[in-house]
């Protein structure tokens, strides 16, 4: 528990850090000029959405005991920060910082019964490089691609699965992944807009399930959710 836990706090502490770089490397020229339409050069775009996290799952079968039941992985909803920097007029740097919680499900036969299997939290910190079409308009589409890296940390058995096979630990691996983007920044002052974002995240992980019953269980699930948010954000 502890190595993960130290894991977790590690990257939580990167990404603050490298959210304090980000607002204090903003030229004070573009912070200067508060009624100025759009984003130019050194701004910092600092937003707040709602997201929904939507698993388009697969899995493999549970082995070496259950090799042809699958399980199913619930939505998420949960609040979502991040901070872009304009390198150029029209590329930016975007980092998110968010943490969900999700549930694994047996679908059919033996786990199928059992209902929920597991539960665990994600954390899923991603870097994207984006083009920004419009940079001096009110209304700013971009596109994005770039690098994730996920950490599942709190996992847990749930009760129906240590009633049906006795104590059990869950461990869940860290992912490595691709991630893509398309979304808007919308103007409603000459600082603040409204933005509306769409991800694709590549992630992928192995369950193991310790069990005292049934001894060792391993799945394989590719989760690679969409991340649908919306919210406010704030030109520094």
């Amino acid at each position: 528990m502890f190595p993960v836990f130290n894991e977790v706090m590690m990257i939580k502490f990167t990404l603050c850090a490298a959210v304090a770089t980000f607002v204090l490397s903003a030229p004070v020229a573009a912070q200067s000029d508060p009624g100025r339409v759009g984003v130019q050069r050194g701004d910092v775009l600092l937003r707040l959405r709602g997201i929904v996290v939507a698993p388009n799952e697969r899995s493999s079968g549970i082995v070496p005991t259950f090799p042809t039941e699958r399980a199913s992985v619930n939505n998420s909803v949960m609040p979502e920060i991040d901070v872009t920097y304009m390198a150029t007029d029209r590329i930016g740097f975007e980092l998110i910082a968010a943490t969900t919680k999700h549930d694994a499900s047996g679908v059919t036969g033996t786990t199928g019964s059992i209902g929920k299997l597991a539960s665990t939290w994600v954390l899923p910190p991603t870097l994207t490089a984006q083009y920004h079409f419009n940079p001096t308009g009110h209304v700013r589409p971009y596109v994005g691609a770039g690098v994730n890296y996920t950490v599942f940390w709190n996992e847990k058995a749930s009760d129906g699965l240590e009633a049906a096979v006795g104590a059990t630990r869950v461990r869940m691996s860290d992912s490595w992944g691709l991630a893509a983007q398309i979304g808007v920044d919308i103007d409603v002052t000459p600082r603040m807009f409204v933005n509306f974002d769409v991800k694709y995240i590549d992630i992928d992980t192995t369950a193991r399930l310790r069990t005292t019953a049934i001894g060792e269980q391993s799945l394989r699930l590719h989760l690679d959710p969409l991340v649908v948010g919306a919210g406010v954000g704030l030109r520094l």
